[in-house]
């Protein structure tokens, strides 16, 4: 019963791997908001009943699809600052955006799908936050370590306090990531974020085509200026 169960299960996930790979390949060529089982059943030589024992929809496929996205890249976020000292806050921080350009260089309809223009219709369940945190996750805890061991430099002087809707915001922003910052610290965690992904994003689909391109010094001094806004120190 175990062995039968075991190669059963290898079946599946083989199968489910075969799936999930031609609708990459769909996705890739004719777009995510043409995303299709019939398709896929049809490329893989399935029947369109059987492939729906494995997604019951097209919206369950699309998910798969999206959540192995933000694994991907989230695995490489986090495991870009491998073998740099914990007290290099600023080269942990560089690498792990470098990280994330790489990676999204290599995927960059994966990339498209998580952060690009979203596919009508689609509404992502709540199955996909935790996989689409593990980027600021990996960011705002190198902020965090770095508050820890005391290197963080405090924010640079402002005419006014934090808006108290904004401070409010970030300190929620922390929370949902169960990191213990600084509503502060949190928001300008949270500003660098977006502007890196901004920033691949324009790299990605063209914007920089005829000016900023290649875009490898640029992005280098944006993550430099990025980190001096997060407040990390200039070499350890």
């Amino acid at each position: 019963m175990n062995a039968s169960r075991t190669a059963r299960d290898r079946a599946r996930a083989e199968l489910t791997r075969e799936i999930t790979e031609e609708a990459r390949r769909q996705v890739a060529s004719e777009g995510a908001q043409r995303l299709s089982l019939r398709a896929v059943a049809r490329e893989l030589g399935m029947v369109s009943s059987a492939l729906y024992r494995y997604f019951p929809s097209r919206d369950d496929l699309l998910t798969r699809l999206i959540i192995d996205a933000y694994d991907g890249l989230g695995e490489a976020v986090e495991r870009g600052d491998d073998g740099i000292p914990a007290a290099d806050p600023r080269a942990r921080w560089t690498a792990k955006c470098a990280a994330a350009r790489t990676w999204a260089i290599a995927h960059r309809h994966e990339y498209a799908l998580i952060y690009g223009t979203p596919v009508p219709g689609y509404q992502a369940p709540e199955a996909t936050v935790g996989h689409a945190s593990r980027v600021p996750v990996a960011l705002l805890g190198v902020v965090k370590d770095a508050l820890d061991a005391g290197l963080l430099a405090e924010p640079p002087a402002r005419r006014h306090a934090l808006d108290p809707e904004l401070a409010a915001q970030g300190e929620l922003a922390a929370s949902l990531v169960a990191i213990d910052l600084p509503p502060a610290a949190a928001v300008r965690a949270v500003i660098a974020w977006s502007q890196l992904s901004g920033m691949i994003g324009f790299e990605l689909f063209g914007t920089f085509a005829g000016s900023f391109d290649p875009a490898d010094a640029f992005f280098s001094e944006a993550v430099a200026r990025m980190a001096d806004l997060v407040g990390l120190p200039d070499g350890g």
